[in-house]
């Protein structure tokens, strides 16, 4: 019998993101608290995403609107991260990034964390922005999720091609 295995991503689904974007936004438009603050949500780029504000206080509510909206769509906030606050004039932006993939450096504490907590006899390799986990045993590779969906890496994982 060949070895299970398991694929560990971090991914986000793009039309769950331009959903969350678009509630976002028309509720900031309907609101009466975000009247008369020119409050807007808009994508910058592919994963780029532009929250503007006539004052900082009505700009972090926007925030809040649309990580409210990204959880109730089923994203995780660890994928989404929010840049400093710029003031241009009347106007306050923030810019926030949707994050896809895992970066090299969190794929070797994940790998590290397997080796060392996890059981014996499972390997994590680093392919790209993924991991690909092997054992012998399907209970082992069980064990392997239970420890990462325990952990908090700082990344939102899935776990894919289970077989």
């Amino acid at each position: 019998m060949a070895d299970a295995s398991f694929d560990i991503v971090s991914k986000v689904e793009h039309q769950e993101a331009d959903n969350a974007l678009q509630q976002a936004a028309k509720e900031l438009s309907q609101r009466f608290d975000f009247r008369g603050t020119d409050a807007s949500i808009a994508w910058a780029g592919e994963n780029g995403v532009t929250i503007s504000a006539s004052t900082e206080e009505r700009c972090a509510a926007a925030i809040e609107v649309f990580k409210e909206k990204l959880i109730k769509r089923g994203i995780s906030l660890k994928s989404f991260e929010i840049g400093e606050p710029a003031s241009s004039g009347k106007i306050f932006k923030v810019t926030g990034q949707i994050v896809e993939g895992i970066a090299s450096d969190k794929a070797k504490i994940i790998s590290k964390k397997i080796r060392d907590e996890g059981p014996k006899g499972v390997q994590a390799q680093i392919q790209g922005d993924q991991l690909r986990v092997t054992g012998k045993k399907r209970d082992d590779l069980q064990a392997v999720i239970a420890l990462l969906k325990n952990a908090d890496l700082g990344v939102a994982l899935q776990f894919t091609n289970y077989r």
